[in-house]
């Protein structure tokens, strides 16, 4: 099997349209938490998400492209844009046989819906008569984003989407690994991007009881693990990698942030929204990337957890990890605390933290918690601001409704060219 590494980063988040103010506002312990302005939300139980700030789609499109996507495409765009420009990868000085060998596989988990909603409100307010967009489709479905990304690259390399709710773009990203470590592709842009900060998404978990009401406080309302979390914050954006073959990686001379280890899935087969007290999803799916990457558990240094912050789900996790880890010292924290819930982006997001704290010895912390829920396993939280520490391995949960579990490792890379491929 081929080894994977990865050299780009891209982001558009509640917390920077770069990577590099995104991680100091992460390492800085900062909320991205505040009143939703992208639409009135005075009669909804949650006023408050992690929105996008300060994003300028002309800095990335023309304007005649820009009617063409939407913003879930545009964040997947910008951000694979810097992730490509990070890697140092030149497209165009590459032939068509080379462009075969590069794909991309995109996760989101709602796609279009802000689209959807705008088109079907037109429609209904109307005198009734069909005046959709011609893009309307392009512009909802979620394959959409691998496909807009592969267009403007010219990429011809496997290419598409993957959904599992909020596991999505870990999803995307354990197959992408898989896809290059088979010989099947020698570079994939992988991700996801979601922009469903919109009235129905927010009536739909609200009615659910999902997302904090915290609406007094909102740069507090994301607390994992604390005993009075009431609900998880919704977050928009997206995180890309470049994953590359590490021989490819290293004929260029291109800069390696880590190495992938493994990765897997599985579900918990619970329930369609609620997660098991004992927490056997997270065990299959940490069991199965542990076994993939032929690791002990040992070996994890670090735990960027899915922990959302709300009832069940914060202690299901814990309980999965505490079964797998036991007393371990094992360093775990959960940044949507500062991100909020990327739902199906969250993956792509909280891996480009787990590469980054694997790259600098910084593990994250989580804010908001003051006193922690005695239901939750004793572990080795780590609380407040970021801490130095050595890092060689790092774990990314994610967790999707429906059940679906995703677990990726990233490794230090050691510097060693790959071994000779097993045929």
């Amino acid at each position: 099997m081929k080894r994977v590494v990865v050299t780009g980063l891209g982001i558009i988040s509640p917390l920077g349209n770069s990577v590099s103010e995104f991680w100091q506002h992460i390492v800085d312990g900062k909320s991205g938490a505040a009143p939703i302005t992208k639409f009135d939300a005075s009669k909804f139980k949650t006023q408050f998400a992690c929105e996008v700030r300060d994003f300028d789609p002309t800095k990335y499109f023309e304007h005649k492209q820009i009617r063409k996507y939407d913003l879930f495409t545009q964040y997947a765009i910008a951000a694979s844009d810097e992730a490509i420009k990070d890697s140092g990868l030149d497209f165009e000085a590459l032939d068509q046989s080379e462009r075969t060998r590069i794909g991309v596989i995109w996760a989101s988990g709602y796609g279009g819906i802000g689209t959807f909603e705008e088109q079907l409100q037109e429609f209904y307010s109307g005198d009734g008569t069909p005046r959709f967009n011609p893009f309307f489709i392009p512009k909802i479905i979620v394959d959409i984003a691998a496909g807009a990304i592969s267009i403007r690259h010219k990429l011809h390399g496997p290419n598409y989407a993957t959904v599992s709710a909020c596991a999505s773009s870990n999803t995307a990203l354990i197959n992408a690994f898989d896809t290059i470590r088979l010989g099947k592709a020698d570079v994939i842009i992988t991700g996801g991007s979601e922009a469903a900060i919109t009235p129905s998404s927010f009536g739909g978990f609200n009615a659910s009881h999902a997302l904090s009401k915290r609406n007094d406080d909102p740069k507090s309302a994301s607390r994992p693990f604390d005993k009075d979390r009431d609900g998880f914050v919704a977050g928009e954006g997206a995180g890309a990698l470049i994953l590359e073959e590490l021989e490819h990686a290293l004929n260029r001379g291109a800069t390696i942030y880590a190495e992938v280890a493994g990765g897997g899935m599985a579900a918990d087969a619970y329930h369609l929204t609620g997660t098991p007290p004992d927490g056997y999803g997270a065990v299959a799916g940490i069991t199965a990337a542990l076994k993939d990457a032929n690791i002990e558990p040992e070996k994890i240094d670090y735990i960027n957890a899915h922990a959302t912050s709300t009832g069940q789900g914060d202690i299901s996790e814990l309980t999965g990890i505490k079964t797998v880890f036991g007393n371990l010292p094992v360093k775990i924290s959960a940044t949507k605390s500062m991100t909020g819930h990327l739902l199906g982006a969250a993956g792509g997001v909280e891996s480009i933290i787990s590469v980054l704290s694997v790259k600098n010895d910084i593990i994250p912390g989580t804010i908001n918690s003051i006193e922690i829920d005695e239901k939750i396993p004793q572990l080795n939280l780590v609380l407040g601001k970021s801490i130095k520490a050595k890092v060689d391995y790092a774990l990314n949960n994610t967790f999707g409704f429906g059940g679906h579990t995703a677990t990726s490792i990233f490794k230090k890379f050691d510097g060693v060219p790959a071994a000779k491929p097993i045929e």
